[in-house]
C-alpha cells in the first residue's frame, strides 16, 4: 500500500541520518590533567588569546598556578607559551585568570584599571603575533578568589624616549606605583615603543560580578 511505503521510507531515512551523525568526527578535548596526576608543571602554547585564557582557567581548576610566560617562534608557529605549576601543598589556591591582548595602549590601560578594581593582579606580559590581531601586547592577570582585600591600580607607559620614560617612572614611584614588566611593542599609533606596566595595591576589592 501507499502509506506503508511512505512509513518504510521515513524509517530508512531516519536510520541513515542517525548513522551519518554518528560517523561525524566530533572534536574531543583531552583533560588537562587527571586528579591523580603527579605532574608538577603544565605548559600551554597557542596563538589565540581566547584559547590561552580558557586553558589557564582549566588548569587552575586542577590546582595549577601561573609561573612564567613568553611569546615567540616555536614549532607551532608564533605562540604565547605559559608555564604553570602545581604546589605540593595540599591547600589549593582558588584563582581565576584574564588575558588582555591589544595594540592600543589606551585600551590596555582601561582594561587593566577595570580588572584591577576587581582584584586582578599583574602576572606577566609579552608581545605576540596573534591569530587575529597581528602583533599585540599580551598581559596575564590573576585573581585570588579568597583574597577579598586586594584591589589594584595600574599605569601603562608607552614611549620611544627612555629619558621620558625615566621621568614618568619616578613620578609614578612617588605615588606608590611599582614596575611590573617592560616590553618593546609596535602600538597602533606610536610604532615601536617601550611599554611599561606599573601597579599599586590598595583598599578592598569589589565583589566579582556573577559569571
Amino acid at each position: 500500500m501507499f502509506i506503508p511505503n511512505i512509513i518504510e521510507r521515513l524509517v530508512l531515512l531516519t536510520v541513515v541520518m542517525v548513522v551519518s551523525v554518528s560517523a561525524v568526527d566530533l572534536p574531543v578535548r583531552t583533560p588537562i590533567v587527571s586528579e591523580q596526576s603527579a605532574d608538577t608543571f603544565r605548559v600551554l602554547a597557542t596563538n589565540e588569546t581566547s584559547s590561552i585564557e580558557k586553558e589557564l582557567n582549566e588548569a587552575a581548576a586542577h590546582g595549577y598556578v601561573f609561573e612564567a610566560m613568553m611569546a615567540g617562534e616555536t614549532l607551532g608557529g608564533d605562540e604565547v607559551v605559559v608555564v604553570m605549576s602545581r604546589p605540593e601543598s595540599p591547600e589549593t589556591r582558588r584563582v581565576r585568570y584574564k588575558v588582555l591582548a591589544t595594540n592600543r595602549t589606551s585600551t590596555m590601560q582601561r582594561e587593566l584599571e577595570a580588572l584591577g578594581a576587581f582584584g586582578y593582579r599583574y602576572m606577566g606580559q609579552s608581545v605576540a603575533k596573534t591569530a587575529f590581531g597581528g602583533r599585540e601586547a599580551i598581559v596575564i592577570l590573576e585573581h585570588d578568589i579568597d583574597d577579598r582585600n586586594g584591589q589594584y591600580s595600574y599605569r601603562l607607559l608607552a614611549t620611544k624616549r627612555t629619558s621620558t620614560m625615566q621621568k614618568e617612572l619616578n613620578e609614578l614611584a612617588g605615588q606608590g606605583f611599582e614596575v611590573k614588566g617592560v616590553t618593546v611593542a609596535k602600538t597602533a599609533f606610536g610604532g615601536e615603543e617601550v611599554l611599561t606596566i606599573l601597579s599599586r595595591r590598595y583598599a578592598a576589592a569589589r565583589p566579582l560580578p556573577a559569571s
